[in-house]
């Protein structure tokens, strides 16, 4: 039988101070003093970005974009580029910063357009969530968005990458996402973002298993 000790004050964890030790253009690294639940005073390393606007908690948008074309199976929208932090090619959702005074709606819409060509309508919107909090206070917002691949301005879908962006343009469908993604990580030297991944294993459960619970083992 647990016993409570309720002897112990617990704290509420809170930051103290923060102190930037390095800054550069896209990001800052900066000694973060807390306080944790049992009172004790700590330290951490925290990476921001220097860009988030004044309009929004969000520093930018994932955009989960579903091309649909009639005679043909609908896909996710996926874009492949070269990534410096991880040393190769990664597999991801379009992404972007929300610039000033956009929504995440906008900006979802613009940077679809601008990487990948596709325009399309906005369906969903997740509140603010993050990224990596172990690291750094990074957030996203996902934009869901519909794209009517019979219309003609997405025939042809022509990117308007700025310049250093080189983006490769992926479709994959939707109902076969996770295994044309394991297909894709045997063949090629790259690595996928977990957003992706994630939402690849719940589209398995939601069109193969919807009635099943994972059984954990004993």
């Amino acid at each position: 039988m647990n016993h409570t000790d309720d002897s112990k004050e617990t704290t509420v964890p809170h930051v103290v101070k923060e102190e930037l030790l390095a800054s550069g253009r896209w990001v800052k690294l900066e000694k973060t003093t807390y306080l944790d639940p049992a009172g004790t005073t700590r330290i951490w390393e925290t990476v921001k970005r220097t860009t988030r606007q004044n309009n929004t908690n969000a520093d930018g948008v994932g955009i989960i974009a579903l091309l649909k074309r009639t005679l043909h199976k609908d896909c996710v929208v996926m874009v492949k580029q070269f990534r410096p932090p991880m040393g190769c090619f990664t597999l991801e959702f379009p992404a972007g910063l929300i610039d000033e005074g956009e929504s995440a709606e906008t900006a979802a819409l613009r940077e679809l357009k601008e990487e990948t060509g596709y325009k399309g309508e906005v369906v969903g919107v997740t509140p603010v969530t993050c990224l990596d909090p172990g690291l750094s206070n990074c957030t996203t917002q996902i934009v869901t968005v519909n794209i009517n691949g019979d219309a003609m301005e997405n025939i042809n879908p022509t990117q308007q990458l700025g310049d250093g962006e080189f983006v490769e343009v992926i479709l994959l469908p939707l109902d076969e996402f996770q295994s044309k993604i394991d297909e894709l990580l045997k063949k090629d030297k790259i690595t996928v973002d977990a957003k992706v991944y994630i939402f690849a294993m719940g589209m398995v459960q939601a069109f193969f298993k919807p009635r099943e619970l994972p059984v954990l083992k004993q």
